[in-house]
């Protein structure tokens, strides 16, 4: 089973994700927060796998709790719950390590994915909230960005730049597959490959990479 931990400061919007992962029979809510300090504590006590983090909360907020649980709970991937803000929010989030981002209004197919791929140690990104990354970030871009980018793109390979291209713009592993007439493993061993030669963390960096050396633009 995987454990979860939902934080948010409305009652409702708790009360909705825990029915919707509930009705998945490998995912078991064991806690609820209603901020960033009960998250903190309860994610400790309760030995949990991933959890999910609003932004916008009392007494501690998603992205600071976000870091301390990187630094208290190494082995924990947590899902920030965004309606994508201010840029140095989701910049934060980024460098803090986060497994990914997942809109308020995402669909419940999604969510459950999103938690089993975060439990799995993948990195989620709905197609939805990479294109609202990306644009975001990437309107900031100057020319010394596009051009490390581009020298970091020239180790990849021809077939490697299209996937990535896709990635960027906020495709999903088996929409890349159909695009490129490839199998949904395929194109995950090759965002796999990608993601090492570039020394990225997590799909949304690699996304950017690909805006800032303007790949697919």
């Amino acid at each position: 089973m995987i454990r979860v931990l939902i934080a948010d400061d409305e009652p409702l919007i708790r009360a909705g994700i825990r029915m919707i992962l509930t009705s998945a029979d490998d995912i078991e809510v064991v806690a609820e927060a209603a901020n960033g300090r009960e998250a903190v504590d309860l994610a400790r006590k309760h030995r949990v796998d991933v959890a999910l983090l609003d932004i916008q909360m009392p007494v501690l907020d998603g992205l600071t709790a976000l870091a301390e649980l990187g630094r208290t709970a190494p082995g924990l991937r947590t899902l920030i719950l965004t309606t994508f803000g201010e840029r140095e929010n989701v910049l934060r989030a980024l460098r803090e390590g986060g497994a990914g981002f997942l809109l308020k209004d995402s669909a419940p197919a999604e969510l459950i994915g999103a938690v089993r791929a975060a439990a799995q140690g993948d990195a989620y990104l709905s197609p939805a909230a990479t294109r609202h990354v990306v644009e975001s970030l990437a309107a900031g871009a100057g020319p010394s960005r596009g051009e490390e980018a581009q020298r970091r793109l020239a180790a990849l390979s021809e077939r490697e730049r299209e996937v990535l291209a896709l990635l960027g713009e906020g495709l999903s592993n088996a929409e890349t597959g159909r695009r490129l007439h490839m199998s949904e493993a395929t194109v995950k061993t090759y965002v796999s490959r990608i993601l090492a030669k570039l020394e990225c963390e997590n799909r949304v960096q690699a996304a950017l990479l690909a805006r800032d050396a303007g790949l697919g633009v």
